[in-house]
């Protein structure tokens, strides 16, 4: 195992209750902590990948959750809907969701996640371990200006990250700024159909959000739903515990 150390530092903009912060190991203000790296195989659909994850980490960006097994398998079999989009993925972790992807489809994806210098290198890691360039990764926290004036990423993709229930105000804001300030430059717009969990034909265009989630989330995930709605964002379950949200 490698060894890597993390200067502690606030999480967001404000201090998440005992609740919130069950999974989170959290130091002393400034304290440094030695987090090590375990180097995993994982099985995604039709491929498999060498993932290294931090065996902890203070911003939660150290393992795979079961939403990014759940989803990489739910993107294969609706794979017409990522053809020739500009993706970007929020909450990116150790990257693997966005490198299956890469390497499944061709996809022009980005990674992006809390400004952090461990995730970002952690992220270029596991793509030279997967035999693939480094992928574009911006480093965002929820809530602060974003970093591109005119977001142009067709889709924006994420699988559990509603674990901070106090943050779900600063990603709205985010997940609201990047789909109605998106300004299209791909050569093929998003328009086309999903078959919802009631077989129901739902029709999509992008911009569009797409969340999975399988992690426990600690209270009612409806908070976060209910955000999007307030911003003028349409919320639609289409099975799978898979999400589409658009502001049209």
């Amino acid at each position: 195992m490698e060894t890597a150390f993390f200067s502690a530092a606030s999480l967001f903009h404000g201090d998440d209750s005992d609740d919130d912060r069950d999974e989170m190991q959290v130091g002393a203000e400034g304290e440094k902590q030695a987090l090590e790296y375990a180097e995993r195989a994982h099985d995604f659909p039709g491929m498999k990948l060498s993932v290294r994850e931090f065996s902890c980490h203070e911003l939660n960006a150290n393992l795979l959750w079961p939403g990014t097994f759940s989803f990489a398998t739910w993107l294969v079999k609706n794979r017409s809907i990522l053809e020739g989009q500009r993706i970007l993925e929020l909450g990116s972790g150790t990257g693997a969701l966005a490198i299956f992807l890469r390497k499944a489809f061709g996809v022009d994806v980005t990674t992006s996640d809390y400004d952090d210098k461990e995730i970002e290198e952690n992220i270029a890691y596991n793509c030279r371990a997967n035999n693939l360039d480094v992928l574009p990764h911006i480093r965002h926290t929820w809530g602060d200006p974003f970093p591109v004036s005119r977001p142009d990423w067709d889709i924006v993709i994420a699988s559990d990250i509603l674990l901070y229930v106090k943050q779900y105000e600063n990603l709205v804001k985010t997940v609201s700024f990047l789909l109605k300030e998106y300004k299209q430059t791909s050569q093929k717009a998003v328009c086309t159909t999903i078959t919802d969990k009631s077989g129901t034909e739902v029709a999509t265009k992008s911009p569009m959000f797409l969340m999975s989630w399988r992690r426990r989330i600690g209270k009612d995930k409806s908070l976060f739903f209910t955000g999007c709605e307030k911003a003028g964002l349409e919320v639609q379950h289409l099975g799978d515990l898979v999400y589409l949200i658009d502001s049209h």
